[in-house]
């Protein structure tokens, strides 16, 4: 636990340095996903990809308030786009106890040495 109440979810290799955002945890598996967020709003979105090479993200990513990816190094092209946006990104993520549920208030910090999501 922090000391504001939210528990280590996950850790991986920080894209950039970028202040703590929060949002709603979104899990997106391919572009039906997208599709759906587009629908509803990206805005305030933070999304897991496993795949460090989804192109899918592309039509809202500049809505996103970060980005944690499961495979992938710092060079991916997750990585790589997340930078040009400015959107906060974790790579490499290994969860601790398993993945926060769809819905769930999450916050992405990529303020240390490596990135850091907390629920």
């Amino acid at each position: 636990m922090t000391n504001d109440g939210l528990r280590v979810l996950a850790t991986g290799g920080k894209v950039f340095d970028s202040p703590s955002v929060s949002g709603r945890w979104r899990v997106m598996e391919g572009p039906e996903d997208v599709l759906d967020l587009m629908d509803s709003g990206a805005e305030g979105t933070i999304v897991l990809v496993r795949d460090a090479g989804a192109t899918f993200l592309s039509p809202i990513f500049d809505e996103l308030a970060g980005v944690v990816c499961t495979g992938g190094t710092l060079r991916s092209h997750i990585g790589i786009v997340s930078r040009e946006f400015q959107v906060p990104c974790i790579m490499g993520a290994t969860f601790l106890d398993g993945e926060p549920a769809n819905g769930a208030p999450v916050e992405l910090d990529c303020s240390g040495e490596q990135g850091v999501l907390r629920g």
